[in-house]
């Protein structure tokens, strides 16, 4: 099942036996954890039929042993297991999950890694209840998957926070949601979160970010690149190179795309490009005018020797703060 699709079933307060939340992408496992922790049992009903339990503190025993119980004055009882990927040999929880009880539902919320799907476990459980695949969700993906947060608190948001909200906090989910949480909680009922919301509120520099670092570059106004390269280089926690590279990376590339596709109508160039809204285009229509395509290479090369370079090739020793600055005259020139 995707994501979506159990949260709604969820909501028709019908259960499986056994849920198993596994992969590398903490923030949808933690998500779906969190609800059937929360309603599948009343409070009161808690005391005695919901047990939760870290792999780090117990054993395949110890949980096959729990799930075994019946449920006190309650339909069901809950067991869930965090951080069950600290759990040795846990494929042998299949002796269970081949013959689960219908009144116990056992959550696994096993992070990191999968559990390969030729074990045992994985098989005892497609047959009985739900095999949750957790995966991380591609860079290029991740503003859309903020408009559709906002968009499930209530909100709306203009494309340029998207785009300030992706770059700033990159892949990390969970704390792009906290963020926003934290956000929508100051600035109460609003028509549209903006860009200046982002900046007054979640410890963006409205100024000195990678963002506007980035838009700077696409048109070449040197004052202001050499001003935030200077205080990117003061600064490094606000914006460390290897995220910088990252970023000019993506759209150099992307840049090197749209030249490719440029005449072609607004859909194709939309979806050669992975973007989603036509705001995300208007960079790359301005990129054009500044760059021509073989400064659009030489961009991509120059990124990439200087990603050698902050990984120790071909450097006898520059700091970050000077390879930053070095590149942003490059890219200039």
């Amino acid at each position: 099942m995707e994501y979506s699709a159990i949260r709604n079933h969820l909501k028709t307060k019908e259960y499986y036996p056994i849920y198993l939340l596994h992969g590398p992408e903490s923030f949808f496992i933690d998500e779906i954890t969190k609800h059937l922790e929360e309603n599948i049992l009343t409070e009161q009903e808690k005391s005695f039929n919901q047990l939760v339990v870290y792999g780090q503190d117990t054993d395949v025993e110890g949980i096959i042993g729990a799930a075994r119980r019946y449920p006190m004055m309650s339909k069901y009882q809950v067991v869930i297991v965090k951080e069950a990927q600290n759990i040795r040999d846990i494929s042998r929880l299949h002796v269970y999950a081949e013959k689960p009880l219908k009144s116990t539902i056992l959550v696994i919320n096993h992070k990191e890694k999968k559990i390969p799907g030729t074990t045992k476990l994985v098989k005892a459980i497609q047959k009985c209840g739900i095999v949750f695949s957790s995966d991380k969700i591609r860079d290029y993906k991740i503003p859309r998957w903020i408009e559709q947060h906002v968009a499930g608190k209530g909100y709306k948001i203009q494309g340029s926070a998207v785009q300030l909200l992706a770059d700033h906090l990159g892949q990390n989910l969970s704390q792009i949601a906290n963020e926003l949480d934290k956000l929508m909680l100051n600035i109460g009922e609003v028509e549209e979160i903006t860009q200046q919301h982002i900046t007054d509120n979640i410890g963006i520099n409205r100024d000195y970010n990678v963002f506007e670092f980035q838009k700077a570059l696409i048109v070449k106004n040197q004052t202001k690149v050499y001003r935030i390269a200077d205080y990117f280089a003061s600064n490094p926690k606000a914006a460390p190179f290897v995220v910088i590279l990252a970023i000019l990376y993506r759209f150099f590339s992307k840049l090197w795309v749209f030249y490719q596709v440029r005449r072609k109508r607004e859909a194709e160039i939309m979806e050669a490009l992975q973007v989603r809204n036509r705001f995300a285009l208007q960079d790359y229509q301005k990129g054009v005018n500044h760059y021509t395509i073989h400064q659009v290479k030489r961009a991509i090369r120059l990124l990439h020797e200087y990603d050698l370079k902050l990984k120790g090739v071909n450097n006898v020793g520059t700091k970050e703060g000077e390879l930053l600055r070095e590149l942003s005259f490059q890219l200039m020139v």
